[in-house]
């Protein structure tokens, strides 16, 4: 006489990994894209004071370490803390700022091709058409709503440092990785 076979059940510990695995997948398609910010301020003398209270904290700070039991030292690092905060808000106040955010791999891919180097370009090594790509991608990673018309103006009507800081900007959000490799 056979015996009926029974339906096998998963063991407790692959219940439990297909659980684990499931919640940490569920973590991995929440993750927010990377973003970068790009500020935008005239005024040389803000710039320059910020720079300059950040410099003076930071040699505070150092100073107030190395002495743990220094109370001025301690007074001096917390008042040029707050000297620094007080030049950023400053800063922040007279920028303006634009964001933009990683595009998924497909969409950078698929924006790409639309936008092929010319056969000189393609001849120097370029995967794409330097002359209509960088608006085209500042367009599509702004985060603030940009156009593409609009970043053609700004690319095209800013001196070349500020238009290379805008394409930086847009271009290397495109680049960044949060994640590593390591022994386990």
């Amino acid at each position: 006489m056979s015996r009926p076979a029974q339906a096998k059940r998963p063991s407790p510990s692959a219940t439990a990994a297909e659980g684990a695995w499931s919640a940490k997948m569920e973590r991995l398609r929440r993750r927010a894209r990377p973003q970068n910010r790009l500020r935008i301020c005239d005024d040389a003398e803000l710039r320059q004071r910020y720079d300059e209270a950040e410099q003076a904290a930071r040699r505070a700070r150092f100073v107030a370490e190395a002495n743990p039991g220094d109370e001025l030292a301690a007074r001096q690092a917390a008042d040029a803390d707050a000297a620094r905060d007080q030049a950023l808000a400053a800063l922040d106040a007279a920028s303006e700022f634009l964001t933009f955010r990683a595009l998924p791999r497909p969409v950078l891919e698929e924006l790409i091709s639309e936008h092929p180097p010319t056969e000189q370009q393609a001849e120097e090594g370029a995967i794409f058409n330097a002359d209509t790509f960088p608006a085209a991608l500042v367009a599509a990673a702004s985060v603030d709503g940009m156009s593409r018309e609009e970043a053609e103006e700004l690319l095209n009507g800013w001196s070349a440092p500020d238009a290379n800081a805008l394409w930086d900007a847009a271009w290397q959000i495109q680049q960044e990785s949060r994640v590593e490799l390591g022994k386990g």
